[in-house]
């Protein structure tokens, strides 16, 4: 039997612009292939610590087996690793669609001031998007418009911090240093409040909700009880991934 190609991983060359080498990124990952089957090849537990992940990651690129949301974010860091100038945060979306709750994370970039993403989705508008947004709220809303066309509505909007570029880091990644009830709030103040925290991240200020004593998130829209890291058991981000 024919064996299936395995694609190549791609390589930094310094004759690329960043956002060539985000886009031979993407487009890796797009010949990895979203995984419809209904099967997580990989099991991604989000309170691991960075250089676990990148574990995975090594793996993802040996085995080229199909991804969802979750595992583009870990590779994603994993391929950008090493280019100080690229900064990576994850964002997480929940939207709501004919009843029921979807869960979705991309890998936000940051670049010499200009905004991005890379990801894996179903659908070609809520995963990658190119490095030319000029605020973190202008990319932010982006994701919104397309939900929009698939009649699904954002209520909570989550935002991480910086990634690490040292993939030995035993710290984990931190996934929802901001928490945005969208749904509850105009425009105009989730806009500030993206912008006060993009300011905040550029300048390195933030530190890991795990730092803080007692813990706790900044939140907009509703009051947040403290994360119960290891109380609760792993959900899966793209459970039910519409997009």
């Amino acid at each position: 039997c024919i064996q299936p190609s395995v694609p190549p991983v791609p390589n930094y060359k310094l004759s690329m612009s960043i956002p060539e080498w985000l886009q031979a990124i993407q487009t890796y990952m797009k010949m990895l292939q979203y995984n419809h089957t209904g099967t997580q090849f990989f099991e991604i537990r989000k309170t691991r610590p960075l250089s676990g992940l990148m574990e995975t990651a090594k793996e993802m690129t040996r085995e080229s087996l199909p991804i969802k949301c979750l595992e583009a974010v870990i590779l994603g860091i994993y391929l950008t690793n090493g280019q100080p100038s690229v900064e990576r945060f994850p964002i997480s979306f929940k939207t709501h669609f004919s009843g029921n709750y979807f869960h979705h994370v991309v890998l936000g970039i940051y670049c010499n001031g200009r905004y991005g993403s890379l990801g894996m989705s179903r659908r070609s508008d809520l995963m990658d998007k190119p490095l030319t947004y000029r605020t973190l709220s202008d990319l932010i809303f982006e994701f919104e418009d397309s939900y929009k066309k698939y009649l699904h509505s954002v209520k909570k909007v989550k935002i991480g911090l910086y990634v690490p570029h040292e993939p030995h880091s035993f710290q984990p990644i931190e996934w929802k240093q901001l928490v945005l009830n969208v749904s509850k709030m105009m425009r105009t103040e989730v806009r500030k409040e993206l912008e006060k925290f993009a300011r905040d991240m550029r300048m390195k200020i933030l530190k890991p909700s795990s730092a803080h004593s007692p813990m706790k998130e900044r939140s907009r829209g509703k009051s947040l009880s403290p994360r119960r890291r290891q109380a609760s058991p792993q959900r899966r981000a793209c459970r039910r991934d519409k997009s």
